[in-house]
Parts: structure tokens; sequence; C-alpha cells
């Protein structure tokens, strides 16, 4: 089910990123990108679309997902 982001208490949505981001990794290449920049591109790809805060009934887990 997709959790409509600007339903999120804001603070909630910041961990949620953050949490997210830890799980993926911080190493992106030849360009280092610090753990806030990256939350704030996730969180852009959120606003924008790009991405969704998902929540998965069966595992009882909130995500986020990217191309979807």
């Amino acid at each position: 089910m997709i959790i409509p982001w600007q339903q999120i208490d804001a603070d909630t949505l910041d961990n949620l990123i953050r949490e997210f981001v830890l799980r993926e990794g911080t190493d992106y290449g030849s360009q280092e990108v610090t753990l806030d920049q990256k939350v704030q591109q996730v969180k852009q790809q959120i606003q924008s679309g790009d991405a969704m805060v998902v929540y998965s009934e069966l595992h009882e887990t909130v995500d986020i997902k990217r191309d979807l």
C-alpha cells in the first residue's frame, strides 16, 4: 500500500528516509555525497513522485521504493 508522504509527520518522514539511506549505504562512486545530502535527494525523489513510501501488510514494514 502506498502511503502519501504528505500524510506522514515531517520528523517521521526524515527518520524513514535516514534509515533507508543507511541501509542502502553511502558509497556513491567517485563523487562524495554526505548522509544529509543523500537524505535530501531521497526526500526530493519522494516529493516528485520518483520514489514512494510503501507499507507491506504482509511484513508489517514501511519502506521506500524507487523505479516503480
